[in-house]
């Protein structure tokens, strides 16, 4: 049971990045899938999640408007879409994943900074 992000890096702030997570050995397609995040001395927080069939999301306000996910069943996979990046976005970004059988799985991070 695995989660991998990928995608991270440091961009200027109004730019763009494109989070990966690769999901393996686990069904992917029944699990709900959510990316979180966490800034120094700061909580993880929720930012974004999207259900099995990806028929529904939820955004945190901060991100509401430029941040967008979505899943591909097939691959396997989940994506984080982050537009107009601030750098109150920089933060260590993490993959999320419930399902029954194998509770919940966490991926090892990948890091965000937004700074000119």
């Amino acid at each position: 049971v695995q989660l991998v992000e990928s995608g991270g890096g440091l961009v200027q702030p109004g730019g763009s990045l494109r989070l990966s997570c690769a999901a393996s050995g686990f069904t992917f397609s029944i699990a709900h899938m959510s990316w979180y995040r966490q800034a120094p001395g700061k909580e993880r927080e929720l930012v974004a999640a999207i259900t099995t069939t990806a028929g529904s999301t939820d955004y945190a306000d901060s991100v509401k408007g430029r941040f967008t996910i979505s899943r591909d069943n097939v691959r396997n996979m989940v994506y984080l879409q982050m537009n107009s990046l601030k750098p109150e976005d920089t933060a260590v970004y993490y993959c999320k994943a419930e399902q029954r059988r194998v509770g919940v799985v966490w991926g090892q991070g990948t890091q965000v900074t937004v700074s000119s």
